[in-house]
């Protein structure tokens, strides 16, 4: 049999047949979905750490670093399975709010790391210029500091939301279906591993590719902007 006639047909086997490319379409759904909310609850849980871990107060100083220390310690499957089996097994939840919310905590323990790198990174001088403007510690943080650490930190964010793209690949271990789930799917229904991987790839790598691009796109205009 010619190969593109054997390829044809486990293409029509793993995809046409029976609707099966709509598994993977819903999964992409499911992980870009899983993903968006989970960055944005991630950034704001990151954002409070990272002022807990530069308080000056000890109870909240220590509050920072124990939460950082047990999220970035413990593998982010167990996170995920402890949250939705145990923390929320009797919370009547959609399964992916759920997982949002656990790859959320999780990704808030490292954006807090580089948020605070970020505020550290501007120099004290621009501290101290707020406050002689006549502003308070709160509103020299928000109109001073964060503007000027964001533009600095915003390359790691990304690196972040890319990375936690590819960390909900984990989900199916709570029964959501998304791109990976999807192509597991697939392969045991056809007993076809090679055309579902390499679709599940590609998926992936195409996707991170246009949310680079788009980020990139981005992170121009901030550079731009901080020029003129």
């Amino acid at each position: 049999m010619p190969f593109y006639q054997s390829f044809a047909e486990q293409f029509y086997r793993c995809f046409i047949k029976d609707d099966r490319y709509k598994l993977l379409i819903s999964g992409i759904g499911v992980t870009l979905k899983v993903s968006l909310f989970a960055v944005i609850l991630g950034v704001l849980i990151g954002f409070l750490i990272a002022l807990c871990n530069l308080s000056k107060n000890k109870f909240l100083k220590g509050l920072g670093g124990i939460y950082t220390d047990v999220i970035r310690g413990t593998p982010s499957v167990t996170q995920l399975m402890i949250i939705y089996f145990v923390i929320f097994a009797t919370v009547n939840w959609s399964k992916w709010i759920i997982a949002a919310i656990a790859f959320g905590i999780n990704s808030g323990a490292y954006v807090s790391e580089i948020i605070r790198a970020g505020i550290l990174s501007i120099d004290k001088g621009q501290t101290e210029a707020g406050r002689s403007l006549g502003l308070n510690a709160k509103q020299t943080m928000i109109k001073i500091i964060m503007p000027q650490a964001i533009k600095n930190i915003f390359p790691a964010l990304c690196n972040e939301f890319i990375v936690l793209i590819k960390e909900t690949a984990i989900v199916g271990y709570v029964g959501l279906v998304d791109i990976q789930k999807a192509g597991d799917f697939i392969k045991s229904a056809t007993f076809s591993a090679f055309m579902p991987l390499i679709a599940t790839a590609i998926i992936y790598y195409v996707i991170i590719k246009l949310l680079n691009i788009g980020l990139r796109f981005v992170e121009k205009k901030l550079r731009e902007s901080e020029i003129h």
